[in-house]
C-alpha cells in the first residue's frame, strides 16, 4: 500500500490548498478497508473496488504506472467477479 500522509488539514480543501496527490490520499485512506471492518466488507465488491482504485490513483500519481495499473487490474477483478475475497488475515 502506498505511503498515505495528510499534509493538509482537513478543513483546508481548496484548490489552492491541496494537490491532487494529497486529495487521492485522503480518499485512499477514506477508503481502506482496515481491521474493525475486514469481516463487514471483506466480500463488498464495490467497497473492494473502490479500495484499489483510490490506491492506483495514489501510484498514478506518484508516476509508478506498474503499481497503478496493478491496483486497477485487481479493482477491475472485483467488479467482474473473476476475484473473491481472500481468508481473514487473523
Amino acid at each position: 500500500m502506498p505511503e498515505l500522509t495528510q499534509s493538509v488539514p482537513p478543513n483546508d480543501l481548496s484548490p489552492e490548498a491541496v494537490s491532487s496527490l494529497d486529495l487521492a490520499q485522503q480518499l485512499a485512506q477514506q477508503l481502506a478497508i482496515g481491521h474493525k471492518d475486514w469481516h463487514r466488507l471483506q466480500s463488498n465488491r464495490p467497497a473492494r473496488a473502490q479500495e484499489q482504485a483510490a490506491i492506483a490513483m495514489v501510484y498514478l500519481l506518484k508516476g509508478e504506472s506498474a503499481l497503478a495499473l496493478a491496483h486497477l487490474q485487481q479493482a477491475t477483478a472485483w467488479l467482474d467477479r473473476s476475484v473473491s475475497a481472500p481468508p481473514c488475515p487473523h
